[in-house]
């Protein structure tokens, strides 16, 4: 199964059973800036205990990976699990929406877009940027997380909401990264 295939069926499994996600990292700023292959795709979810079994019944191993004590655990600490193909070896990272401002404002500002001829919620380019700021920070000015918001910032430059952008990159103290961002920038 191809990680677009794998993804559509996850994000048919999310729809039907009500829970509510939107695609974020690489396969975001791939589609809104400059595209790169990647064997895993990131989702924010906003899920209670219970919902998560339609997932574990839907993916059954041996063809996945998908451990239930693990889910349990990323629900219960608000963090992340993943699903993942063993034939085919792509992911699915899981990332649970914590009770933090940024991560209730993007996720609240996530838009439906077609996805490799389906439709899902997608993040937005200006809270794609500020995810991977955030992200290369962390990992000690990750070139490749800096490169992805680079790219996103140049193709979107003409529809983004700068204001947001520097509003959002003093809050999560990434405003350094923002301003060499804009910097670098070659708009398209």
């Amino acid at each position: 199964m191809l990680q677009q295939e794998l993804l559509k069926r996850v994000v048919e499994v999310l729809d039907s059973a009500d829970i509510a996600y939107m695609v974020t990292g690489s396969v975001a700023s791939s589609l809104q800036g400059e595209p790169r292959s990647t064997h895993d795709a990131d989702l924010l979810v906003e899920v209670e205990q219970g919902k998560f079994e339609v997932l574990i019944n839907a993916f059954p191993p041996p063809r996945f990976y998908l451990d239930p004590e693990s889910i349990v655990e990323a629900v219960r600490d608000g963090t992340m699990f993943n699903l993942i193909d063993t034939e085919e070896g792509d992911k699915i990272d899981f990332w649970l929406v914590k009770d933090e401002p940024f991560d209730r404002e993007r996720f609240s500002r996530r838009q439906l877009h077609a996805l490799f001829g389906f439709d899902a919620f997608i993040s937005t380019p200006e809270d794609t940027i500020l995810s991977k700021l955030a992200w290369s920070k962390q990992y000690g000015g990750s070139q490749k997380q800096f490169g992805d918001a680079l790219r996103v910032f140049e193709v979107q430059f003409d529809t983004l909401d700068l204001k947001y952008l520097e509003t959002w990159s003093d809050q999560l103290q990434v405003n350094e990264l923002f301003r060499q961002l804009r910097d670098q920038a070659d708009p398209l």
